[in-house]
């Protein structure tokens, strides 16, 4: 199941299309990271919610003087299921 930019809009409650090439962008960074914490890109639903939890936590903190020195707890916890 390819996540589709509408599903994602949805889960992060955006109506409009102003932030599409970002919200683009950051699907794209997720399958990255995920493949260098050792996640091979699959399908299934906990493949599709760890994008969208790490997209979600890079969009809603896009702040350049805020830090984020950890993810949360729920992608940590996706990410080490997705690796066995």
């Amino acid at each position: 199941m390819e996540l589709s930019l509408g599903e994602l809009k949805g889960y992060l409650r955006i109506d409009g299309s102003e932030d599409d090439l970002t919200l683009a962008l950051l699907i794209e960074a997720a399958k990255e990271y995920l493949n260098k914490a050792g996640v091979v890109e699959q399908e299934g639903a906990s493949y599709t919610l760890a994008i969208m939890l790490y997209v979600s936590l890079h969009y809603e903190n896009r702040d350049p003087s805020m830090k984020i020195d950890k993810l949360n707890f729920s992608l940590e916890s996706i990410i080490l299921q997705l690796k066995d």
